[in-house]
């Protein structure tokens, strides 16, 4: 596979020596030093090679470059020093910036969102992950059509998202760009009403819907593996999930649920991902509980904490919507830090500490769900013929039978059940 800078089509390929430059704006939540890791995760993720990290302190933003003129020559030096082709800058930056800073420092350049972007186009792997990209990256692309890369129209594995439009039909480009997001969002739509659907039978049925939340390589994955058996993609690696699955899962006291794996959240998630995945985020907001899932070996872990809270209010998600927290990676702790957060957890009432990866504390996450998805259940008396081995079936399989008495013909039962599950026994002869 060739590396560096392809000149022939005008994009970057996987290799290219890269140096991420972190704007330190004075963030007192967050670690310098982590947030460097993580940005230098997200361009190994992509097959960078991350030849430099250099964070600079930027007190007044410039509007031309982000940082000063002396920072810039600073970075400059860096990128020669490397021979870097790429340069990340991770912060959010103008057309006018970006195109300034690839002036100066004779390099590409491209900022936080179009790195994610460029993350979410080789990842996503399903029909509907690949529009909601595409049109992120579109909506994105439309206010950049100001430097003289390669077009539009090429294709390639993501969607040339480190490449860039041409100069000499921006117009063109622009109106190419209108149209094909219309087409797009069309087709989310309906993707949207499928999806809803779906959701409505699975609301009649009615199973409960967990759905697992958290900043990306969290270990949301290998949980949702843990809890059901299944062989979903889960690797120490940002952003391995992007397109939801969903799998059944049997916990006590109840017939059946279904989690849900959903796409990991991140500090300053492009507005664009956000609302482009809104059809796939809808199976996080109509969720009955959410298991926020949460690295509690990581230095930023509070930081990372409020960011998936600030996602989840973004998406629309019911304040008032049954959630917990599992406190995951416990086995990378050691020592008394371990005991500190063992003793935390087991002191507050909507945590659990867990090792996705070694199964501790997982039978009393499960007891936890269980708990908390049956807590709204009323103990009813249910009268049945002793022969009638069905129904005692299922008063065992979808609820918590307390107490049963059998008299000469008849069996009664003492038994815990949602309400709805109780209509659905009543009417089952009916």
């Amino acid at each position: 596979m060739s590396t560096g800078f392809d000149r022939d089509r005008g994009e970057f390929t996987r290799g290219a020596r890269t140096v991420i430059v972190l704007p330190d704006q004075g963030d007192a939540v967050r670690d310098a030093e982590a947030r460097l890791e993580e940005t230098a995760g997200l361009a190994m993720a992509i097959g960078l090679d991350v030849v430099e990290r250099v964070a600079v302190r930027v007190r007044t933003p410039k509007p031309a470059t982000l940082i000063g003129s002396g920072q810039v020559e600073q970075v400059a030096q860096q990128v020669r020093m490397e021979e870097a082709q790429l340069v990340v800058f991770d912060a959010s930056l103008t057309p006018v910036q970006q195109r300034n800073l690839e002036t100066a420092l004779e390099a590409k350049v491209i900022d936080r969102t179009g790195l994610i972007l460029e993350i979410f186009g080789e990842r996503a792997a399903t029909a509907e992950g690949r529009l909601q990209v595409e049109l992120a990256h579109l909506d994105y692309q439309a206010g950049r059509l100001v430097r003289s890369w390669t077009h539009l129209e090429r294709q390639r594995g993501g969607f040339g998202f480190l490449g860039g439009p041409g100069e000499t039909q921006i117009e063109a480009d622009r109106r190419m760009i209108r149209d094909r997001m219309a087409r797009l969002r069309r087709e989310l739509d309906q993707v949207s009403r499928t999806r809803g659907l779906h959701r409505e039978r699975r609301q009649r049925a009615p199973w409960p819907v967990i759905a697992l939340v958290g900043y990306t390589n969290a270990g949301k994955s290998t949980l949702f593996n843990r809890l059901t058996g299944a062989h979903v993609m889960a690797k120490d690696l940002l952003f391995a999930t992007l397109d939801p699955t969903l799998r059944q899962l049997s916990l006590p006291g109840i017939d059946k649920a279904i989690l849900s794996d959903t796409v990991g959240f991140v500090s300053d998630l492009p507005t664009q991902l956000v609302a482009a995945f809104k059809a796939t985020l809808e199976e996080v907001v109509s969720a009955d509980l959410l298991i926020h899932v949460r690295d509690i070996a990581h230095p930023d872990t509070e930081a990372q904490r409020a960011d998936v809270e600030a996602v989840l209010t973004e998406i629309g998600v019911d304040p008032e919507t049954p959630r917990f927290e599992a406190w995951n990676k416990i086995d990378l702790i050691e020592g008394d830090t371990r005991e500190d957060v063992l003793v935390d957890a087991e002191r507050r009432p909507h945590i659990v500490a867990v090792s996705a990866m070694t199964g501790e504390g997982i039978d009393d996450l499960i007891e936890h769900v269980a708990a908390t998805l049956t807590a709204g259940h009323r103990r009813y008396r249910v009268t049945l013929d002793a022969g009638d081995g069905a129904g005692a079936a299922w008063l065992h399989a979808h609820g918590e039978v307390l107490d049963q008495v059998i008299e000469d013909d008849r069996a009664v039962y003492d038994v815990r059940l949602a309400e709805s599950d109780y209509e659905r026994f009543t009417r089952r002869d009916a």
